[in-house]
């Protein structure tokens, strides 16, 4: 599709994963392979990876791109990672990666509505299967429930306003595309420096309309259980709500005595990444060993 992707901190994931020969890893986000296939050439005798991803397209494009592999994909969410294993006929794994950044494949593809960039539906789902959208939420949701989302998952601190100069809108028309929906941002919001007054707004919405904060956090301890000892669990994440979830169940987990973490602080791109993937700049990477 000359979709260009750059797996993010490659070299720092597959020091801290320590894939081995024969190992059985998971990659619960496999978008469009980058991260897997590195991980399956990084030992010569070879390894196996069960994918993951919710959307059908990056997993076609993965399938292709990991075809001389050994590999398993599935359509599904990552949260259900125990039970995809399973059906692939294994018990445990020997590592397990998340990388939590919205896919190139999801900005760039026309329809997919996750950029306030573009004129085109309020979509985001990533799951094209599933019935709620950015649209629905921008025009079903109350004034107050609006507010909350955007204060929540965009910590969007003009998330009333926002929400108020929304439902004014929709009260003369449906906000339907992302265009319409940045410039009543644009005309609520003066802009401050470079980030671009929607952002917050369409972070917000597309956590909502995902329920990623729940999946993650569900994933977390479906992932530990999925580990065998000695295994490690990789999180590569973009924002402080995500982080902050990681952060608290490796911390959680080794109070309990499940794990013990590798990353005191996380690890962050090199100066050389940012310079070539300037898209990696918020990514922070977090590792844990089960016990």
């Amino acid at each position: 599709m000359g979709i260009e992707h750059v797996p993010v901190m490659l070299r720092k994931v597959l020091e801290v994963l320590m894939v081995r020969e024969s190992g059985i890893y998971v990659d619960g986000t496999v978008g469009l392979g980058g991260h897997a296939e590195g991980i399956l050439r990084s030992v010569a005798g070879g390894c196996t990876l069960i994918g993951i991803d919710q959307d059908i397209e990056a997993l076609k494009i993965a399938k292709k791109r990991l075809e001389n592999y050994n590999v398993h994909l599935a359509k599904d969410d990552f949260s259900n990672m125990e039970s995809v294993v399973k059906d692939f006929g294994y018990k445990k794994a020997d590592g397990i990666l998340l990388d939590l950044g919205v896919s190139s494949l999801q900005f760039k593809t026309e329809g997919r509505g996750f950029s306030f960039l573009k004129d085109e539906p309020l979509d985001m789902r990533m799951d094209r299967d599933q019935e709620l959208t950015a649209a629905n939420i921008v025009n079903e949701y109350s004034e107050s429930d609006l507010a909350h989302v955007l204060w929540q998952y965009g910590e969007e601190r003009f998330s009333r306003r926002i929400a108020r100069a929304v439902i004014a809108a929709r009260a003369k028309k449906p906000v339907e595309t992302c265009r319409e929906l940045s410039r009543i941002i644009e005309r609520t919001v003066k802009r401050k420096g470079r980030i671009h007054p929607a952002t917050r707004t369409f972070q917000a919405l597309r956590i909502e309309v995902n329920k990623e904060l729940t999946r993650l956090t569900t994933a977390m301890n479906a992932g530990m259980n999925l580990l065998r000892a000695g295994g490690r669990f990789c999180v590569l994440s973009y924002h402080s709500l995500e982080d902050r979830i990681v952060k608290h169940s490796f911390k959680e987990m080794a109070h309990e005595g499940i794990v013990t973490i590798i990353t005191k602080r996380p690890l962050v791109p090199e100066k050389e990444e940012l310079c070539s993937n300037p898209s990696s700049r918020s990514a922070k990477l977090r590792v844990a060993e089960k016990l």
